[in-house]
């Protein structure tokens, strides 16, 4: 709960309902995630549409925030709201169904607030279970990477999500070099580093395939990601896919653990959040509570 909701300090704090919202959001005019002044971004235009419906500030925390251009299809994020704001966001005219979930009824009125054709939209907004913390109780994320090179050729109506590579990419030496990354590892050479952050991730998923118009797509997923690490593994896979790295340097690459000249991060327009994955509903604190021990200790 955000500490300005919980009263004077002779008071008990009012109980809060923790909803989950399930987002999506073209990134290309939004600053990133974050919240930050002046500056238009996903997090400060949802926090303002919710503010608006609950009169007074409604705050979120995210399962993962991105950076500026970065897309999402399957962001989710939850917020703590007081008995007032819950009692005014779920509020039913007269007549109007009761839904088996109240919450349900704050993305209907979170997308009146934020128009037919905005470019984030709420999908979904639940009571969240026992437990759940969009961030910490997430046991993976899942992104995806978009490439048009000569093959495929240039869609002008998909440029905002996909990036241009003038070359004919071969996508099997891409597919090779992604599946041995693999694995728990130290990715410091793919992460911009970070004071007392640690760059070791599981890397679950890495692969590579050209879609039904020729397009290479990868997909990449793990227990988390560090800064930049995405668009630098695909990157260093487009210098494999036009012949300029070996899919086995890579793993040297990786296991030097240091940033490298070698490759070039790519934009942020190819990359799109998909999935964030939670495990059952009773044990969505005890992941909860692992995360933030493991975070305390880096």
């Amino acid at each position: 709960m955000d500490p300005r909701d919980a009263g004077s300090p002779r008071e008990p704090a009012k109980p809060a309902h923790r909803i989950r919202l399930d987002l999506a959001y073209d990134g290309s005019g939004f600053k990133g995630w974050a919240r930050q002044p002046r500056l238009r971004t996903v997090q400060g235009t949802l926090e303002a549409a919710l503010s608006r419906i609950a009169g007074s500030p409604v705050l979120l925390v995210v399962a993962g925030r991105t950076d500026a251009g970065v897309h999402a299809t399957g962001q989710v994020a939850h917020a703590d709201l007081t008995e007032e704001q819950w009692a005014r966001m779920t509020h039913r005219r007269r007549n109007e169904p009761r839904p088996a979930d109240p919450a349900a009824a704050i993305a209907r009125r979170a997308t009146g607030v934020l128009g037919p054709y905005s470019d984030v939209a709420i999908h979904r907004v639940s009571t969240a279970p026992a437990g759940f913390d969009a961030r910490f109780s997430a046991a993976w994320r899942r992104y995806e990477y978009r490439i048009a090179d000569d093959r495929s050729g240039y869609d002008p109506l998909q440029r905002h999500r996909t990036t241009r590579v003038r070359a004919d990419l071969d996508v099997g030496a891409m597919d090779e070099a992604a599946r041995s990354l693999i694995g728990l590892h130290d990715f410091a050479a793919y992460c911009k580093p970070r004071p007392e952050a640690t760059t070791i991730r599981t890397l679950l998923e890495f692969d590579w395939r050209r879609d039904e118009r020729g397009v290479l797509v990868a997909n990449v997923k793990a227990d988390a990601f560090c800064h930049s690490m995405v668009r630098a593994l695909v990157g260093a896979c487009v210098a494999v896919g036009e012949g300029k790295l070996r899919p086995a340097d890579l793993e040297v690459l990786r296991d030097a653990r240091e940033r490298t000249s070698a490759f070039k991060v790519l934009e942020a327009r190819g990359l799109t959040l998909t999935a964030v994955g939670y495990p059952a509903d009773d044990q969505l604190a005890a992941r909860a509570e692992r995360t933030r021990n493991r975070r305390d200790l880096e």
